[in-house]
């Protein structure tokens, strides 16, 4: 039985590789007709990795690159991030990787999803439920949340300002605070390769001159998929940093208590990019979850209290 307590091949001595080694561009790929870029690489079951809003598809390089080895990884940049194209029409995040699904010819997959990207994942499995057989979601937020949280439109009226008057350094500053340093920990407490590389996926994000998203406003998912968790049908795990967001760590309670096959767990001493923050552990948690989901070791039981859910390894120092 999958209890996410132990997330098997973790090496907590073992220093994260340097996120930016593995470029996004380095795996075959191309775009979708509607101009999504994507790398899709391995072969076996395959995977689906949606990155979180301050990061773009090269967040997954590390981990992709390890999962790759025995299954086939599909990861995109979504639009207004990365090298995916402005739309030309009416869009969406969810249609837009569903048709990447479509012209992959995949019917099935599992969706491995963070942040604003969890949310992504939730909409495709409530459009298509027969196209996820699983999901992660990883520090979940976006779509899953029914309103701007009190505490995150700071950080946001934060980082609006400082573009208005053309300050990228202090709006890059103000993701990373909230996001990869994490609530109560400061900079200095974070791997600087990983602040670092987060930092330059934000810029990069923030200098795109064709991209702004008040030109093409997004037709999401009606109803909402915030108030629709308990239709999902498949698996799903739920992971959260207890250094990350409150909302963040509220929705992900929500999540795994109103989804009907779903499991929580939480991650010490990190904050909202556990996979840049964990490597090892977070690729073997993952890797223990497909595996119990495959062949039926998981068994879907709803977490009562985050407390009960484990402690997945000891934190790297």
């Amino acid at each position: 039985m999958f209890d996410g307590s132990s997330p098997g091949r973790s090496d907590p001595e073992a220093p994260a590789q340097a996120p930016e080694q593995a470029s996004g561009g380095a795996a075959p790929g191309g775009r979708t007709a509607s101009g999504i870029a994507y790398d899709d690489e391995g072969s076996g079951e395959p995977v689906v990795l949606i990155h979180a809003g301050v990061a773009d598809r090269r967040m997954w390089s590390h981990f992709a690159a390890d999962l790759a080895t025995d299954h086939r990884v599909i990861r995109h940049d979504v639009r207004g991030v990365g090298e995916s194209l402005p739309p030309s029409g009416s869009w969406s995040h969810h249609t837009d990787l569903l048709d990447l699904l479509d012209e992959l010819l995949l019917e099935r997959t599992h969706i491995v999803a963070a942040s604003m990207g969890a949310g992504i994942a939730v909409e495709v499995a409530l459009a298509r439920p027969g196209a996820v057989a699983s999901l992660v979601l990883v520090g979940p937020g976006g779509a899953l949340f029914s309103e701007t949280p009190a505490e995150l439109r700071p950080i946001w009226k934060a980082e609006i300002d400082a573009l208005d008057r053309g300050d990228i350094d202090a709006a890059v500053e103000v993701n990373l605070r909230a996001w990869v340093d994490g609530r109560g920990r400061a900079p200095d407490a974070v791997d600087p390769d990983v602040r670092a590389f987060v930092g330059r996926m934000q810029r990069e994000a923030f200098e795109i001159p064709e991209w702004d998203a008040e030109l093409y406003p997004e037709n999401e998912l009606s109803p909402p998929a915030a108030g629709r968790i308990a239709e999902l049908t498949c698996p799903v795990l739920v992971l959260v940093g207890d250094a990350d967001q409150p909302s963040i760590r509220a929705t992900a309670e929500r999540v795994a208590a109103e989804a009907s096959r779903a499991r929580l767990v939480v991650w010490p001493d990190a904050a909202h990019m556990l996979n840049l923050e964990r490597p090892e552990a977070f690729a073997g948690l993952v890797r223990e979850y497909l595996g119990a989901v495959g062949d039926g070791r998981f068994d879907g039981r709803p977490t009562a209290a985050p407390e009960s859910s484990g402690t997945p390894v000891e934190p790297a120092r």
